[in-house]
This record gives C-alpha cells, sequence and structure tokens, in this order.
C-alpha cells in the first residue's frame, strides 16, 4: 500500500491540468488524452498550469491512489529534455518532486543480464 519504486512505469501529461479534478476525471485525460489504461498499474503524473501542484495517479491492488504535493515556493520543472515524449524515468520523477536541476548531465550505459 502507497508504494511507488523504480519497478512502476511513469508517465508525464503533457498539458496543464485543472488540479480540481479527482480520480474520474483524472482517468479521462489518462484513456483519452495519453491513450494508457489507467487501470494498468502506470502512475501518471499531472502538473497545473502554475506548475506548483504536482498530482500522481496510481491504480493498486483494489483501487485508485492518488498523491498529491502543493508547493509554498517554487515551481516544478519537469525535465528538459521531453521534447514530446511522455514517459519519465524515476529517477526524473524523483529530481522533478524534490527541486533539483540538472542542467547537464551524461547518463552512463550498465551492462544489464
Amino acid at each position: 500500500m502507497f508504494s511507488l519504486s523504480s519497478s512502476h512505469r511513469y508517465f508525464l501529461y503533457q498539458g496543464h491540468c485543472d488540479m480540481r479534478k479527482a480520480f474520474d476525471g483524472l482517468c479521462g485525460l489518462v484513456s483519452t488524452q495519453l491513450g494508457r489504461n489507467p487501470t494498468s498499474g502506470e502512475v501518471f503524473v499531472f502538473l497545473n498550469r502554475r506548475r506548483t501542484h504536482i498530482k500522481l495517479l496510481h491504480w493498486e491492488n483494489g483501487g485508485f491512489v492518488l498523491y498529491y504535493k502543493r508547493l509554498e515556493k517554487g515551481t516544478f520543472s519537469p525535465p528538459k529534455a521531453m521534447d514530446g515524449r511522455l514517459s519519465l524515468s524515476w529517477a526524473e520523477l524523483v529530481l522533478m518532486v524534490e527541486g533539483i536541476q540538472i542542467h547537464k548531465s551524461t547518463q552512463k550505459s550498465r551492462f544489464c543480464f
């Protein structure tokens, strides 16, 4: 319960979201705008126009979980290299939520089995 980790897939909604939307409204955006299934177990990330509020919608066994954070100062900054890409990595999501901006980075390739 209440568990998000690097094993999940994360998708960022590219538009601005009305933060008054609850479970049903966000599920509508996921299915119509993102073309994804809201009950797939993936995590969907929504930002408001001023980028001061963030919501994460996630389906767990038995129901939806909605994570919500409102900043008192500053804004959320989505990763710079989005360029129409919908998916986020766990690391990109954590950096965005924590307010850490990386101006230049390179990711070294790692050997995978």
